[in-house]
């Protein structure tokens, strides 16, 4: 029962192999194992290749069967075509389309299980990346909030500088008027005189002048500093939204990438043997002695190719007999004095008819 499904999956006459001995059943069923297992191999790489898109097991199973199928009908097609010659070479052009078809269909299937393999190492690489990138957006971002929160710092240090100059100029108009008071600047004369309320009053004055400044002043660090507070949660906002793309950067382009930035020889060594699985059966093809199955195949096919020629030769001598019988019964035909009597007056007949419509014609136009 196995033997009997492999052997339909190389694709061969069963009521020929029938006939043959159980060594070249054996090979057939071989050859259909390897188009089988090739196609079971394709399935898994497609559906690991469709999980990394769908994110879905259902979706993935369902297109990795679609896809095992269709490899599946390519390889049973492929090896089941090559037929055996007696030059090898002749042979080798002939399959040499379908071997650049495996060598398509090899890399195809191989690049998912790749992915799977080193899957460890591509989520080390993708990682990195989601890091840089990460950073890079974070500085992205930052240039459309900078200059404005640098703009308001300049600004609140602007206002606290003047506030300082403000304090360190009340603060001198202090000593100056106790100083004078003391009598160590100014006039020199110890004790509140009118210099020294003058001073006094000017001391006052500004300071009063430094507490309207400081109130002023902290109302507009204090709106500054909430512009500054709310441009920075913006700034959250933003790099928390647009973390997610980053985080999801891990689809089947991005992996593939990924793979190719590893080192080169074992996803090679990957490649060849899904290479050697996928052009095994058309090598056994091609590689077997011409066998009991072939012999008999290319018998049947060469006497329908006969029967075939056969019959279009009797169509043609029958279409050039029946030709030559007809022209020469129409000549005879045409040499009887009847015949032509009877069609001349026929004739003579059909011309004096229309004489007469005609005549009937200009007649009622008249």
């Amino acid at each position: 029962m196995l033997q009997r499904f492999f052997i339909f999956c190389s694709g061969a006459d069963t009521a020929i192999l029938d006939e043959c001995s159980p060594g070249e059943r054996t090979k057939y069923a071989g050859i259909g194992a390897t188009v089988f297992f090739t196609a079971v191999m394709a399935t898994i790489a497609a559906a690991y290749a469709l999980y990394t898109i769908f994110d879905t097991y259902l979706s993935a199973i369902f297109f990795g069967i679609i896809w095992g199928l269709l490899i599946f009908n390519l390889d049973r097609f492929i090896v089941s075509t090559i037929k055996k010659r007696d030059n090898f070479f002749d042979e080798l052009i002939q399959a040499s389309p379908r071997i650049a078809l495996a060598i398509i269909i090899a890399i195809v299937i191989s690049k998912p299980l790749e992915m799977k393999i080193f899957e460890k190492e591509i989520n080390q690489v993708l990682l990195t990346e989601k890091n840089e990138m990460t950073l890079a957006n974070k500085d992205q971002l930052a240039l459309q909030y900078t200059p404005s929160i640098n703009a308001l710092e300049t600004e609140i240090e602007s206002l606290k500088n003047e506030i300082t100059t403000k304090e360190t100029e009340v603060n001198n108009l202090y000593e100056t008027y106790i100083a004078e008071a003391e009598g160590r600047k100014g006039t020199e004369k110890l004790g509140k005189g009118p210099v020294y309320k003058e001073k006094r009053d000017k001391h006052d004055s500004e300071q009063a002048a430094l507490a309207e400044l400081k109130k002023t002043n902290a109302e507009k660090i204090t709106a500054a500093e909430a512009q500054v507070a709310i441009l920075a949660v913006e700034y959250k906002t933003k790099v928390a939204d647009t973390q997610p793309v980053i985080d999801g950067f891990d689809g089947l382009m991005a992996r593939v990438n990924a793979l190719d930035k590893l080192p080169w020889l074992p996803s090679l060594f990957i490649f060849l043997l899904f290479l050697a699985i996928e052009t095994s059966p058309i090598l056994a093809k091609l590689l077997s002695p011409k066998g009991a199955y072939d012999l008999k195949l290319e018998e049947q096919e060469s006497a329908l190719k006969s029967w075939v020629t056969q019959q279009k030769a009797q169509r043609d001598i029958l279409v050039t007999t029946d030709r030559d019988i007809n022209n020469r019964v129409y000549a005879d035909i045409a040499e009887e004095q009847e015949l032509y009597d009877y069609k001349r007056k026929k004739a003579r007949e059909l011309m004096q008819m229309q004489a007469d419509a005609f005549y009937k014609q200009q007649k009622s136009i008249l």
